[in-house]
């Protein structure tokens, strides 16, 4: 094969939910942030983190010993803001694992809290952390419940308060921008470059799809970052904006799909760059717009529902608006697919190892408790004794036999079903995992993403033409190996990646 037609690494690939014929697509539209534009989580998290954090040592938290941990929050974790717990939640809304604070609940503890409690993301009480943004806001969280715990805070204040507090610290170092003036400043230090994105929407842009930026990031961030991102990779002497025939900043994502709000023109000659002035009418090339909504980008192209694909990275107000409120076609940007396809194919060894003593254990699980039934039966007396099997010494001691064999199976299981649990995150596992089922991110995915896939650039392995088609779904009595359908099955088995019932191009 030539160029970029060459199959993708197992990690880039198009996953798909719902058959997604990109021929049929006449507009595709893109969130800037986490999608367009890749940041080094660490760097911006940390950096975001220590922001929060100073601002509340300002005020007089004794938090200035705090440092943000990478590992202690992922995407698709639920806050818990009346019990301070951070949770994860498989398909169903049950929780499978708490952190109370920092610290792991028991399962003891955490069936007493939340047995009888399905999540419901309508809730006020829970926030789920829909982007990359939501991890250092989660981290420090979870560090200021250990110091209330601890009576190391002043005043009185519940976990919920305590989340309102580190909310509004968020959203005041998002405001006052002394953050994204930083990176304005240095975009080398956290931005992750990604040369291939700019040759994949010029693939678009030519095959005749209309190209949208809609960001929620205002005109002066948006204006030198995608500079940086994008022109040092396009053809001599185009710049990124003449490759979106409509570009939208400050757009109020989720109420922009679902709201009508004004909108104005951005006005970009030297001396006024970044005034605004009231637009009505079509949308003009080349000028940049503020605020706005989906309905009136609609009208202005002559597009509407599924004619238009919409790509972005935040679960809630990219993906399951759009798609709820407009029916538009969706794309999830889940860049950390990547890590968890390379660790679920480095695993693929020790998950067979797994499945062969799972096959072994239902086997003997099945026998133990045939002769457990066949002595009941005996020592109750409700049935006609089967002279044909052994006497009641040789089942009592077949019984323990059998117990012994299960104790020594299970030893040599712990540490595999532990390594399993931990892959790509030690605290938390899969991304897209809950123990043995989808977590309550994947069920998302599954739901209001048509495809997911980890970055924009994956586009260019399929070209603008390509058909992707969903694979045919799996329920529990399909046929599938020991022990159900495997979590990391073989690609010659089927299955899905850790996604939910998802297929790759």
């Amino acid at each position: 094969m030539i160029g970029h037609l060459k199959a993708p690494p197992p990690e880039r690939g198009l996953f798909c939910n719902r058959t997604l014929n990109l021929r049929a697509i006449k507009a595709i539209g893109y969130d800037m942030d986490y999608t367009l534009i890749h940041y080094k989580v660490e760097v911006w998290e940390k950096r975001a983190y220590e922001y929060m954090r100073n601002r509340l040592v300002a005020l007089g938290w004794p938090v200035a010993h705090l440092t943000f941990d990478p590992v202690l929050a992922m995407r698709g974790l639920i806050i818990d803001t009346e019990k301070g717990n951070l949770l994860k939640a498989n398909r169903f809304g049950f929780v499978k694992k708490a952190l109370h604070g920092t610290r792991p609940m028991s399962f003891e503890s955490q069936r007493d809290e939340y047995m009888r409690t399905v999540i419901d993301l309508s809730e006020r009480r829970w926030v789920f952390l829909n982007t990359l943004f939501s991890l250092s806001e989660a981290c420090l969280y979870a560090q200021l419940v250990d110091l209330l715990d601890e009576d190391k805070l002043e005043g009185p204040m519940g976990y919920n308060d305590l989340y309102e507090h580190v909310r509004r610290s968020l959203d005041a170092t998002h405001m006052e921008g002394a953050l994204k003036a930083e990176i304005i400043a240095d975009p080398a230090r956290y931005v992750q470059a990604d040369p291939e994105t700019p040759l994949a929407l010029l693939d678009q842009k030519y095959a005749g799809k209309k190209l949208l930026l809609i960001t929620n990031s205002e005109w002066a961030y948006t204006l030198p970052m995608m500079h940086a991102a994008f022109d040092p990779y396009l053809p001599e002497g185009m710049t990124w904006r003449e490759l979106f025939d409509v570009v939208i900043v400050s757009a109020r994502k989720p109420e922009f799909f679902t709201t009508r709000s004004s909108l104005f023109e951005v006005v970009t000659v030297a001396g006024q760059e970044g005034l605004l002035r009231p637009h009505s009418g079509q949308l003009k090339p080349g000028v940049p717009y503020f605020g706005g909504s989906a309905s009136e980008v609609e009208r202005s192209l002559g597009m509407s529902g599924d004619e238009i694909l919409y790509v972005g990275d935040h679960m809630f107000g990219d993906v399951h608006v759009s798609k709820s409120a407009l029916r538009w076609r969706t794309a999830l940007i889940l860049r950390e697919l990547e890590d968890e396809i390379r660790a679920i194919s480095a695993f693929r060894a020790t998950e067979a190892r797994l499945a062969e003593r799972m096959q072994q254990k239902e086997r003997l699980e099945a026998e133990s408790c045939q002769v457990r039934l066949e002595l009941q039966r005996r020592r109750m007396g409700y049935t006609a004794r089967d002279e044909s099997l052994p006497g009641d010494e040789q089942l009592h001691a077949r019984s323990l036999e059998l117990r012994a064999q299960q104790e020594a199976l299970d030893a040599e299981l712990g540490p595999m079903a532990r390594a399993a649990s931990e892959l790509s995150n030690p605290v938390w596992g899969l991304l897209t995992r809950a123990g043995n089922d989808k977590s309550h991110l994947a069920r998302q995915v599954e739901r209001y993403a048509d495809i997911y896939t980890s970055r924009v650039s994956n586009f260019l392995f399929s070209t603008p033409f390509v058909y992707l088609r969903s694979p045919r779904g799996s329920l529990p009595h399909d046929p599938s190996t020991p022990g159900g359908t495997p979590v990391f099955p073989h690609p010659t088995t089927g299955g899905d990646t850790g996604g939910g019932d998802t297929g790759g191009v």
